[in-house]
């Protein structure tokens, strides 16, 4: 039977995750690590240009305003940095169906009108699990997830697992799963509390500049 949305959810709780061989598969394959990327919270560390490049606000950043879009170019091949997709059709049919039911989200970040980096995951209790993202100008994507860390953390986040190439520190399975029970068993991560703390919670598709978001970065840490 194919993978619901209910299943993918469940998936994430035992943490495993989908992955097709590739663009055009039809079979999803459910992956456990021994060893599993996480961006730790309390530490996250941005590099002295990339705070610059984010305190400067060069990007335009907007959260959940074309959550397809973005999945759709995470599919793409970007050059040297992958040539294959594990993101198929029915991948794309279950996180949007996620996103529409509030469990996913999406970073973007936008350049003279042009959407041109993001990144995309799902949302369950104080977890967040960034699944995939894509850059087409210089430091696009690694905005969109300073972005991400800087909204976890206000929204009460306990756990990022993400599969970017910066700044992760890699665990063994059997600690991945304890950080996981923790951060699903208390008061769930609110993604939208950014929004609402800096913008009166009147623009769904509006954060908080590059400062402020490094600030709380730097709070946190």
């Amino acid at each position: 039977m194919p993978l619901t949305a209910d299943d993918l959810v469940a998936c994430y709780r035992h943490g495993v995750f989908p992955m097709a061989e590739g663009r055009d598969s039809s079979e999803l394959n459910l992956v456990d690590p021994h060893l599993r990327g996480i961006f730790p919270l309390d530490r996250f560390h941005v590099p002295k240009r990339l705070a610059r490049t984010v305190r400067q606000d060069r990007f335009e950043v907007r959260i959940d305003t074309v959550f397809a879009r973005v999945v759709a170019e995470c599919a793409e091949p970007e050059g040297d940095y992958r040539d294959e997709t594990w993101i198929s059709a029915d991948i794309e049919r279950l996180y949007g169906e996620l996103f529409a039911r509030g469990q996913a989200h999406c970073v973007e970040t936008w350049l003279e009108g042009e959407l041109v980096g993001g990144l995309y995951g799902v949302s369950l209790g104080a977890a967040f699990f960034g699944e995939s993202m894509f850059s087409r100008e210089t430091d696009a994507s690694k905005v969109a997830l300073v972005h991400l860390v800087g909204r976890l953390i206000v929204g009460g986040y306990l756990l990022l697992e993400h599969l970017a190439q910066f700044g992760i520190e890699e665990i063994p399975r059997a600690e991945y799963q304890v950080r996981l029970a923790g951060a699903l068993a208390g008061a769930g991560g609110d993604f939208g509390a950014l929004d609402a703390g800096l913008l009166g919670g009147d623009s769904p598709g509006g954060v908080g500049t590059g400062a402020v978001v490094l600030q709380a970065i730097s709070q946190r840490s």
